[in-house]
């Protein structure tokens, strides 16, 4: 398989986890705190892989001691990025968190830009334009539903907005990293640092008293994490990060799918999403106007 397919096919595993894991997160939000949350997922991805790397590569742990200033930047941007997407599922809703943070890969195109010297087309000047507007067509519409909570909807959004930022930082340094350094080392260390950093922070009472169901819902937050990553920085590696983009951008489709189709089954676990005309027009405008940044231009 050509390398070219083998980065699209990764990337699109990417998107299938993270379309399906804003869901589980929201699930699991009632019942643990979004911070605990956070630190589980990367404390399981962590014993996980190392448990991996032990039999496989014991040489991928030097990392752990020395690792570039490039690499600790990288894994406190990808911190905030897992805090502030879990605050932004907390305050408002899945769909609503999948649809800002968009934002992120919407940067990473523009990172691409300037760091990675690719030239930016009218085209993609027009899909800044159409996403933004799309943006606030959402934001206006969800807020007007929300009317009721706006203040924890406008502190989820600004979570979820600076939470895109670090993802984009994070993805920056990440391709440049993976150029000279094993994946399975860098996410060793992306995944251990956080567990050490948000410990103090861990309220462990509430993972006491679980049901089954949540545990194994926590679980899968934790192997999402692992094998999401794993796959971005596969397919950062293996093709542009413009591609990247274009692809883990439509993970939203599928969490509004999901909410979509939950909400009409009219169930109780999770919260329904309010869609109107309007969220699926802007919610269509932002994702096309993402995809019109993140497409590359064509060379003559």
């Amino acid at each position: 398989m050509q390398n070219h397919l083998k980065g699209i096919i990764y990337a699109s595993i990417t998107a299938l986890f993270w379309g399906v894991l804003a869901i589980v997160l929201k699930i699991i939000d009632d019942k643990v705190e979004p911070i605990t949350i956070v630190w589980f997922r990367f404390l399981l991805a962590f014993m996980i892989l190392a448990a991996w790397q032990v039999a496989k590569n014991p040489a991928s742990f030097r990392t752990l001691i020395h690792p570039p200033v490039l690499l600790i930047i990288a894994t406190l941007a990808l911190t905030w990025n897992y805090i502030g997407f879990m605050m932004g599922i907390h305050y408002t809703t899945p769909s609503n968190a999948q649809l800002f943070i968009q934002t992120g890969p919407i940067l990473l195109a523009v990172a691409g830009i300037f760091f990675f010297r690719e030239k930016i087309s009218r085209l993609q000047i027009i899909g800044f334009v159409i996403a933004l507007a799309g943006m606030a067509f959402f934001y206006r519409d969800q807020l007007v539903a929300f009317f009721d909570v706006q203040q924890k909807y406008n502190l989820g959004v600004i979570h979820l907005l600076i939470a895109a930022v670090a993802w984009a930082l994070y993805a920056v340094l990440q391709k440049k990293l993976v150029v000279r350094l094993d994946i399975q080392s860098l996410n060793l260390f992306i995944f251990g640092l956080p567990v050490i950093i948000l410990m103090p922070f861990v309220n462990f009472g509430s993972l006491q008293h679980l049901d089954i169901v949540t545990w194994l819902l926590l679980l899968f937050g934790g192997i999402n994490t692992l094998l999401s990553y794993t796959t971005l920085s596969k397919a950062l590696q293996l093709i542009e990060a413009s591609k990247v983009s274009i692809i883990i951008i439509m993970n939203p489709i599928i969490t509004f799918i999901t909410m979509g189709i939950l909400t009409e089954m009219n169930v109780k676990w999770i919260g329904h999403e309010r869609f109107s005309a309007f969220s699926i027009v802007g919610g269509f405008l932002v994702l096309s106007g993402a995809i019109l940044v993140a497409k590359k231009q064509k060379q003559r």
